[in-house]
């Protein structure tokens, strides 16, 4: 496992080290499907070639009652301007974790 890989799955599972962002649509759903979203994006472990092709473990995809949700994590520099120049370094990195609704991809 590689330490981008560890950071990502630690701001996924405690949702700290990072920030998190939902999509308009996903806060507009009531906020016990927006907590079993949660719930799931933090216990998910279906990391596949598919889904994770380098193994960084930054996007996932779950359903819950109809609803298809991707989560995605994105690394940016301080500023939040550009990209990180080294995601596997925190005091480099901003992490973003999106959870999203499938049609908001």
């Amino acid at each position: 496992m590689t330490r981008v890989t560890e950071l990502n799955d630690a701001l996924r599972k405690t949702l700290a080290g990072g920030h998190l962002v939902m999509t308009a649509s996903v806060q507009a759903l009531p906020s016990e499907m927006v907590a079993k979203a949660l719930s799931a994006m933090r216990s998910f472990d279906c990391f596949t070639e598919d889904n994770d092709p380098h193994q960084e473990h930054d996007f996932g995809n779950f359903e819950i009652d109809g609803y298809i949700f991707f989560f995605k994590i994105d690394y940016y520099d301080s500023t939040m301007e550009y990209g990180s120049e080294d995601p596997a370094d925190p005091s480099k990195t901003l992490r973003v974790l999106t959870l999203m609704l499938a049609e908001d991809y």
